[in-house]
């Protein structure tokens, strides 16, 4: 009677162990061959069949950057039968070699084990570069419409007592007149000239000057403006200017022996360990050893993960300040760094940059 038991066990786990399913790809490599970049998204279908003795089901399908699973086969795949991935990739942007991935993992039994292997099937091919457009022949590469700025985005750097001229050239490539005027514009920018009269005619190129005035913009450190321009252009009615300004602080009418001066405790902030998307609240503390108020003009950090409220305040001689944040970790272990900037009105550390970190672990 044992032995008959015996017996039956041992022919239950060889059917048990049997039973398992199992993935076999037609093909684990896809070869776009050669594709044009302006040609849109290409698919490479990967298909399989289940080898094995029980229902497959796919877990998992993680593509590489660049690549997406547009689509797979999301229901149990039974016994010798058959189920697919598609793997797109958009080639807009990406002239060159074509080398991607997808991560496939399924409920066979090795994927009950810790960092096992998953499944790899991959796409390659080649981007053929798109030829150049009429615009960007002409050196205006960014924007749309049938009228556009060579450079949108302005950038400089002066002090809050001066004004900055600058030229745009904008080219109209349509068959019509164009006109141009303004949305809104803020008082500290203007235009002093223009080349043209109320419109650009076909064809032509020309150019505006603007005036950006510092001492109207009431700004420091980092400031970031734009205007719009416009137009009755057929494809894109408005165009946007960009200024991305940096604006110090005038010091030369400052008296060396009045001047404040701003110290810390630590220009590294520990945030130590936290969990991911756990949050902690701290802070960091000014003091102004020098003779006159200090004046902190931005806090400003460097990602949305950090949040400061007090963000401008006046700090007298000999007395200090502290600065609540808090920060968020994201979803994803590893040591994470970013900085926080300070304007301030001392002359010796009108900009000062805060340094944190901190150790997300699960």
């Amino acid at each position: 009677m044992k032995k008959i038991g015996f017996t039956l066990w041992i022919v239950l786990l060889g059917l048990i162990s049997v039973a398992q399913p199992k993935i076999q790809f037609d093909q684990t490599t896809y070869d776009f061959g050669t594709i044009k970049e302006e040609g849109g998204r290409q698919t490479g279908r990967f298909e399989f069949t289940n080898v094995g003795d029980s229902a497959l089901l796919l877990t998992q399908v993680k593509p590489s950057c660049g690549c997406t699973a547009a689509d797979y086969t999301k229901t149990a795949v039974e016994p010798g039968g058959r189920g697919f991935i598609d793997a797109t990739y958009n080639p807009s942007g990406r002239p060159g070699p074509i080398s991607k991935s997808i991560r496939v993992f399924t409920n066979e039994p090795r994927f009950q084990e810790n960092n096992a292997a998953p499944h790899i099937v991959s796409i390659k091919g080649t981007v053929a570069k798109r030829p150049p457009t009429v615009f960007e022949v002409a050196g205006y590469k960014a924007g749309n419409g049938m009228t556009r700025i060579k450079e949108p985005n302005v950038r400089f750097t002066l002090k809050n007592t001066e004004a900055h001229l600058d030229t745009i050239t904008l080219k109209n490539f349509w068959n019509k007149p164009v006109t141009v005027e303004y949305e809104k514009m803020p008082e500290y920018i203007t235009e002093t000239y223009r080349s043209f009269g109320g419109a650009i005619q076909p064809g032509k190129e020309e150019i505006i000057v603007f005036k950006y005035d510092a001492s109207k913009r009431n700004g420091f450190g980092n400031i970031n403006d734009h205007i719009i321009l416009k137009t009755n252009d057929s494809l894109e009615n408005n165009k946007v200017l960009a200024f991305n300004v940096t604006i110090r602080e005038d010091f030369s009418n400052v008296n060396p022996k009045k001047m404040p001066k701003a110290v810390f405790l630590a220009n590294t902030i520990e945030l130590g360990e936290m969990q991911p998307n756990g949050s902690k609240e701290v802070g960091f503390t000014i003091t102004n050893e020098g003779k006159s108020p200090l004046i902190i003009r931005d806090v400003a950090p460097n990602t949305s993960a950090m949040r400061i409220t007090t963000k401008t305040a006046t700090i007298e001689a000999g007395q200090s300040m502290t600065f609540p944040f808090t920060y968020k970790a994201p979803n994803r272990n590893g040591t994470q760094k970013g900085t926080i900037e300070i304007i301030t009105n001392d002359p010796g550390n009108e900009v000062i940059i805060l340094n944190y970190t901190a150790n997300v672990k699960k």
